[in-house]
């Protein structure tokens, strides 16, 4: 089945904020129920997996539309943002380390 054909199953016969996942890990399509304002639609939840298969945050990246997406490579890509992650990085070092794997705490003897 084509993609767009296995969306519009999706939209018409999923429940509401039901996750299908996709083939790029990572990503998944989220079913947000209808509103007052507007039908049941579709959004990609964008939240990168660690070394152990787990989502990095609780929530992802939630877009709608392609301009979404433009803005938030727009951002990503601000050498800006690269410089205040760093610099955060530098006060709160114990951020820094809570990514790395935690290393058991063995006795030996």
């Amino acid at each position: 089945m084509e993609l767009t054909e296995q969306l519009k199953t999706f939209i018409e016969e999923g429940k509401d904020w039901e996750r299908k996942p996709t083939s790029v890990k990572g990503v998944t399509i989220i079913r947000l129920p209808k509103t007052k304002n507007r039908s049941a639609s579709l959004a990609i939840d964008i939240n990168p997996l660690n070394d152990q298969g787990l989502p990095m945050k609780k929530k992802g990246i939630m877009l709608m539309n392609a301009m979404e997406l433009k803005a938030f490579r727009a951002t990503f890509n601000n050498e800006k943002v690269d410089n205040l992650l760093k610099a955060l990085e530098d006060v709160l070092p114990e951020r820094r380390m809570a990514s790395a794997p935690a290393k058991p705490d063995v006795l030996q003897i």
